[in-house]
């Protein structure tokens, strides 16, 4: 190779050594503070896309877990009246038979039917304070919502389009209060009325096992929608995470590099003092 002042080869293949090693510490340096090895479309395209992609699908998980939590506790509040209006006509019931003994004097049978109606205006009560977020699943003539329909599922493999999960009212305005139509200030009201109890303690515990199985379906929906955001999150990471150890690792060997690199890039600029040896 030729001595020259102009041109000095090993200084530029080491100024280009150490710029190669500088990119690289400025990226793993980057890995580290952001803890992600593709944090930009420039870093990967090819991940970067699929990860946004999939954090799209992960928000439009949260929205279905936000729905289904939400009918949730409509439903559960729902059931908590009707169970609570099942007690309380069972003792109806009860205080029926009571007014339906023929050896009652006409003062006790009038203060049983105070009874019974004091429980009939429980029952509308408890109707009316059946409800969650302005949804009532009981009274079929709430001025809200009278029925729920959960986000289900989010197909995105067909452009977002939705699953829903329904849960009807029940209308207990008309199957329970409406139904008992008369006291039981007589004993043949009284026994018609154990008749009639029978038939509304029959659709209450149908509307029961209906609410009931909505909830359990709900609550399994509500699991499997968490662990799809589980599966959703790992599969983001495992695109763009960054492996912290070995980000450490190759940290201390830039450094390294980066010193020898700068020794190098010194000794290469003093290749041209030698040549003033050649005119003493």
């Amino acid at each position: 190779m030729a001595f020259s002042v102009n041109t000095n080869v090993g200084a530029m293949a080491a100024l280009q050594s150490l710029n190669a090693t500088n990119r690289g510490l400025s990226t793993v340096q980057n890995r580290i503070n952001t803890g992600m090895s593709v944090a930009s479309t420039k870093d990967d395209s090819a991940k970067y896309t699929i990860a946004q992609t999939l954090r799209g699908d992960l928000g439009g998980l949260k929205a279905v877990t936000s729905s289904l939590n939400n009918a949730k506790s409509v439903t559960d509040t729902a059931i908590a009246g009707a169970e609570q209006i099942s007690d309380v006509l069972n003792q109806m019931k009860s205080k029926a038979y009571e007014a339906a003994d023929a050896g009652l004097d006409a003062d006790s049978r009038t203060a049983i039917d105070k009874d019974f109606t004091a429980l009939k205006e429980q029952i509308t009560t408890i109707i009316e304070a059946s409800e969650f977020n302005n949804t009532n699943l009981l009274d079929g003539a709430f001025t809200g919502t009278t029925a729920v329909a959960a986000l289900q599922s989010l197909n995105v493999d067909t452009g977002g389009t939705t699953d829903t999960l329904n849960v009807a009212n029940q209308g207990f305005e008309t199957s329970v209060t409406a139904a008992i139509t008369t006291g039981i200030a007589s004993q043949t009201d009284a026994e018609t009325m154990v008749g009639t109890l029978d038939g509304i303690i029959t659709d209450v515990n149908t509307s029961l096992s209906d609410l009931g199985a909505a909830s359990r379906k709900i609550d399994g929906q509500l699991q499997f929608t968490s662990k799809l955001s589980d599966v959703v999150e790992s599969g983001i990471g495992n695109l763009v995470d960054a492996d912290l150890a070995k980000e450490s690792a190759r940290l201390q060997a830039l450094q390294v590099q980066q010193q020898l690199g700068v020794q190098a890039l010194g000794i290469a600029n003093q290749a041209p003092q030698t040549i003033l040896s050649l005119f003493r």
